[in-house]
């Protein structure tokens, strides 16, 4: 099935600020036939976005980033997680798609302003959705080829109100991290996942151009 098999019966925005919400009344096929019951759902709406696991092949070190999450530290609210975790998440580069930007021109954008690094090479590697029960966002993932013989400080727009550590890290030392749960957010995860599948093909891919 596909979008085609989408009734929208009504759209009504009912919440505008940082983010949109969005309430749908809707109808849509079902797998044994027919049409579903109308459905009732609010979806909140906040554009794309694009990130990018910064990685140097030459000294074999990624460049990854540290900031404060708003949506981690409410979720570490909760009995079922507490305050075992930090909401200062380690993280790759990411941005929201701006009107008339590529998703490639976000994460280059992006790696100057979150990080202080050049992309030198772009390698796509997934398009996802982030929470598609309740959100339109999807993520337009990469791998960048970059120096980080110099990376480090801290960096990001004040009028955003950006305050970001930017450290190198090996890829074994990232995916210890992962596994002890020190990263948890789902773009770095996938990202590392790839990247250890990835690695020694996308070394010599990178190290041969």
């Amino acid at each position: 099935m596909n979008s085609e098999d989408v009734q929208v019966i009504e759209k009504k925005r009912v919440f505008t600020s940082y983010v949109k919400v969005d309430r749908y009344a809707f109808k849509h096929k079902l797998f044994n036939g027919g049409d579903s019951a109308e459905l009732a759902r609010e979806v909140i709406e906040r554009g794309h976005a694009a990130a990018v696991l910064l990685y140097d092949p030459d000294l074999d070190l990624l460049v990854m980033i540290e900031q404060f999450r708003p949506g981690a530290y409410v979720a570490q609210q909760s009995d079922l997680i507490g305050n075992q975790q930090s909401p200062w998440l380690i993280e790759c580069v990411a941005g929201i798609i701006d009107q008339g930007e590529s998703p490639e021109d976000v994460v280059r954008r992006e790696a100057g302003e979150e990080a202080d690094c050049e992309i030198l090479d772009l390698v796509p590697l997934y398009h996802y959705y982030t929470s598609p029960g309740c959100l339109s966002e999807s993520v337009f993932l990469y791998c960048g080829r970059v120096d980080a013989s110099a990376a480090g400080g801290i960096h990001g727009l004040a009028s955003e109100g950006e305050d970001i550590r930017v450290f190198t890290a090996t890829p074994a030392q990232a995916l210890d991290w992962m596994a002890a749960g020190r990263i948890n957010n789902s773009m770095t995860m996938i990202a590392l996942q790839w990247l250890q599948i990835n690695r020694q093909k996308l070394v010599r891919q990178w190290l041969r151009s």
